[in-house]
């Protein structure tokens, strides 16, 4: 039975430990499609599953890693064969059935989408989940009639990799975008993906949100829940649409109804991790097309298993932007 290298989470002693170790097949989880992992990526819930930062880990030991793209080697799915090239994110992968941080992984074929052509395996995982979430929330909200003569759109967290793609997807598609960022440094970077416009957190008197403010705002992407997404709620125009995808800052939101009522705002959340067909296919096929980001391969960084420790911690820091591939083999 093959040996293969994995960073595997472990619980000893009631405390997260994670590392390179050597495991075999006898290891994997059931499925019906057997990958040869190419790529990887980091992402937020990456560092906090590998730290134990954040308890999302639903059984252990697991191999990390939301992401992977890859090449079959051996499917009882009809929908795929051997050689098939493939990418895997989200449900289960990395927090409650073996992930991407493994030089193979077994998994349903039902997580398993094909990849489509114009994307390479490398490109897959620059995207990767955050570049799924992106894609998503902008298709969602162009589903609620945002279009890009409508206005301005901001996006929160906005050097991250979902926030920063989402940028650069919205700027490629003709809309005005704004970066709201706690990272001043970080403006002029913000400026290349395509924002128009950067505001930093810091600007904001987030203690004085008024139930209706200035209509500002045709669309927002944000990251960050809290207070923020009570500022921006309150200062949408009318018939404006939210896509909600994460809570950095706050699982809370104290705000009104009256953005919803008096305006027609609308607040769409973001569930990039389970939903399925028709929309899973028909994003990746638009990230390798339209929505496929210009600057994707210059925000991104590669690294190796063997420096996954040093990523999270960057992560869990604030200190990373943009997008980190992990080259499995």
């Amino acid at each position: 039975m093959r040996s293969f290298k994995a960073f595997l989470i472990e619980e000893i002693e009631g405390k997260t430990k994670s590392g390179l170790v050597s495991v075999d097949e006898s290891v994997l989880d059931p499925g019906e499609v057997t990958i040869r992992v190419a790529y990887s990526s980091v992402n937020y819930k990456d560092a906090l599953a590998a730290t134990g930062a954040g308890r999302i880990i639903r059984r252990f030991p697991c191999i990390g890693g939301i992401d992977l793209s890859g090449i079959v080697e051996a499917s009882s799915d009809p929908r795929f064969k051997a050689g098939d090239q493939v990418i895997a994110t989200s449900f289960d992968i990395g927090v409650a059935h073996h992930g991407g941080y493994a030089e193979i992984s077994r998994v349903p074929a039902d997580w398993v989408v094909p990849l489509p052509d114009g994307l390479s395996l490398f490109e897959a995982m620059a995207l990767g989940t955050a570049g799924f979430t992106a894609a998503l929330a902008i298709v969602r909200m162009e589903e609620n009639g945002l279009a890009p003569g409508k206005g301005p759109v901001i996006v929160t967290g906005a050097t991250g990799g979902v926030g920063g793609l989402a940028i650069d997807m919205l700027a490629k598609l003709g809309y005005s975008v704004t970066a709201l960022t706690g990272k001043e440094a970080q403006a002029d970077y913000l400026r290349q993906l395509g924002a128009s416009e950067v505001i930093l957190r810091s600007s904001l008197d987030l203690s004085k949100i008024r139930p209706l403010a200035k209509a500002v705002w045709a669309g927002a992407v944000d990251n960050l829940g809290g207070d923020v997404l009570a500022w921006i709620a309150s200062s949408m125009k009318p018939q404006g649409t939210i896509a909600s995808i994460g809570l950095a800052a706050s699982t809370t939101l104290n705000t009104t109804v009256m953005p919803f009522v008096l305006r027609g705002v609308s607040l769409l959340g973001i569930d990039s991790g389970y939903i399925g067909e028709p929309y899973r296919q028909r994003i990746w096929q638009r990230l390798a097309t339209d929505m496929r980001p210009r600057n994707l391969l210059e925000m991104t960084r590669t690294i190796g298993l063997n420096e996954l420790p040093g990523a999270f911690d960057r992560f869990l820091k604030g200190a990373a932007h943009g997008r980190v591939v992990v080259a499995v083999s």
